[in-house]
């Protein structure tokens, strides 16, 4: 989202320049998962010298992930070459937010040429990991001036979240996982999770009430078959597409595995 998928995020910082991950949208992105792809870099090298690089181990072990626990398996086309630059300023235009609204979210991914259905379909990634407290505190604790809690959400489910984050001022890192049921599993069950107000991101419950998303919301709640199967088409148009132009197709045809890599 962010340039394309070009392993920016793994460029380490210095003392002179600020990369992406040095940014507080990328602080949840574990230390240990970048150790793994620079040891698994490491002996790719020793074995074929400067011919696969670590965008595409990414975009393969993001593929192999989501098959180990439970969800689609796809092809990943290869041949991706690593970027040399990464700046932290780049981020927060790129991503979406917690606090954004629903038409911010598509204009976003419209320009990177993903429609409101492969959004939808996308978006789904949320069956795994977290978000930190902080992320949804405004939903849960001061949502507006005499509505402290916000009306969408499950009000036993927003009473549970509000004694688990009552330190989140004082210890940044508390967090809970996106999907409150199966969060180790890839299912369909963040979709019926949205359907009962059960959305832990402001964003995330958005989808199951605005009328160009919620009709998606409802089949992949509805038809765990269909949303692996739009995911998977999703996460292949991903990671072919030219975030600067949003065309389809740039990427791969500008890659040449038999090139050298520039990192």
């Amino acid at each position: 989202m962010v340039d394309g998928c070009d392993a920016s995020v793994l460029i380490a910082p210095n003392s002179f320049h600020k990369e992406e991950r040095d940014n507080e949208l990328n602080h949840a992105l574990p230390g240990d998962g970048f150790d793994i792809v620079t040891r698994t870099k490491t002996a790719l090298e020793l074995a074929c010298p400067r011919t696969v690089s670590c965008a595409d181990i990414l975009a393969q072990v993001v593929r192999d992930l989501v098959v180990m626990v439970g969800g689609p398996n796809y092809p990943v086309l290869l041949g991706r070459k690593d970027s040399l630059v990464s700046r932290l300023s780049d981020v927060e235009p790129n991503l979406p937010q917690p606090n954004m609204t629903m038409d911010v979210i598509i204009n976003l991914f419209e320009s990177k040429g993903i429609t409101v259905h492969e959004m939808v379909a996308l978006v789904g990634a949320h069956t795994l990991g977290f978000a930190h407290c902080s992320e949804f505190a405004d939903r849960i604790y001061h949502y507006e001036k005499n509505v402290p809690t916000d009306p969408d959400m499950n009000p036993t489910y927003a009473e549970a979240l509000k004694k688990f984050c009552s330190n989140y001022t004082k210890d940044p890192t508390m967090s809970a996982f996106l999907d409150l049921y199966t969060p180790g599993k890839f299912d369909n069950m963040y979709y019926r999770n949205l359907l009962k107000g059960l959305g832990l991101l402001a964003t995330d419950q958005l989808m199951a009430e605005d009328p160009r998303t919620k009709p998606f919301v409802e089949r992949y709640a509805a038809n765990q078959t269909a949303f692996f199967e739009d995911f998977a088409e999703g996460m292949q148009k991903l990671g072919m597409v030219d975030v600067k132009t949003g065309d389809e197709g740039n990427v791969r045809d500008r890659c040449d595995v038999f090139n050298t890599f520039r990192t």
